[in-house]
């Protein structure tokens, strides 16, 4: 029995996606790494072209990232994905699960509503609400609804003229019509990424900040180190990861004095704060759980 061809859709020449497709082609001997932004949708003929190949002609895709910055035409692009799902390949993590975890406020709705804990905050696109929010809250985060990375954050302090506090939430509304704002945390410059693969806890890195900066990520200029959690935040991230049906994904949490707090949950998982700071090869570990999946199919 031939083995499964799987396809890695991701960014070409990105040390997380080559890496996958090379623990896909080790495994099954096929490797095609798919650019989204060169993809074709043939719905007359029900079809998914890239570069010649049928894309709903293969046994499954792995998404290890649909574009390489979030925006609306992110989700645009996985709903081509439900056409190859419909013509019955298998894709990793599903299109309408990473749908509903694109856009910052879908993921945040879905976690309040199970009941996770999370930071303070507010939606709105009123600019006098805005300004409310960050005097309330004294400093705030806001953040883009559309974005990785902590890319288009912004921190706006309460210490400051009413005039100057609105302008600087007009400048970011701009770019942002609807407003997600956070209480700024005073946190201990760590905030953990916790891996799950079909649901299981595989282990915890932690994303350390360098010198001053407010936020964690690798973008900043952080780290990543090892790191072993407590039961109760394992088993807080599992809740938290259990409503979107992930194949593989990462939660992201933060310790404060009231105890473990979720930021969010990602729609691909972070491979490389899974093998540098937990031991983790999540793109060997991934694409056995996918071809399991798919050779029980």
């Amino acid at each position: 029995m031939a083995e499964p061809r799987i396809a890695v859709i991701g960014i070409p020449g990105k040390w997380s996606t080559e890496t996958l497709a090379d623990a896909v082609e080790k495994r099954t001997g096929f490797r095609l790494v798919v650019d989204m932004g060169r993809v074709e949708l043939d719905l007359q003929e029900g079809r998914l072209l890239f570069n010649g190949q049928d894309l709903c002609r293969l046994d499954g895709l792995i998404v290890k990232k649909i574009s390489a910055e979030y925006s609306p035409n992110t989700l645009d692009r996985l709903e081509l994905l439900r056409v190859a799902e419909r013509a019955g390949v298998r894709v990793f993590s599903g299109a309408e699960n990473m749908l509903r975890l694109i856009d910052r406020l879908s993921c945040t709705v879905t976690l309040r509503n199970a009941g996770i804990p999370m930071p303070e905050t507010r939606v709105t696109e009123d600019v006098d609400a805005a300004v409310r929010s960050v005097r309330q809250f004294g400093s705030a985060v806001f953040k883009p609804l559309f974005s990785t990375k902590a890319r288009g954050m912004c921190i706006i302090d309460a210490d400051q003229p009413d005039e100057t506090v609105a302008a600087a939430v007009r400048d970011f509304q701009r770019s942002n019509p609807m407003m997600y704002i956070q209480r700024k945390l005073n946190l201990s410059g760590r905030d953990l990424g916790m891996v799950f693969l079909g649901g299981k806890y595989l282990g915890t890195y932690a994303r350390v900040a360098q010198d001053d900066s407010w936020n964690t990520t690798i973008h900043s200029g952080g780290r990543y180190e090892g790191f072993t959690p407590p039961d109760e935040t394992i088993e807080l991230a599992r809740r938290a990861q259990a409503p979107f049906g992930m194949d593989f994904t990462t939660v992201d949490v933060a310790e404060t004095s009231d105890g473990p707090i979720v930021f969010e949950v990602s729609a691909f998982g972070g491979f490389r704060g899974a093998l540098e700071g937990a031991g983790i090869d999540a793109a060997g570990s991934y694409t056995d759980y996918a071809l399991a999946k798919l050779k029980k199919q």
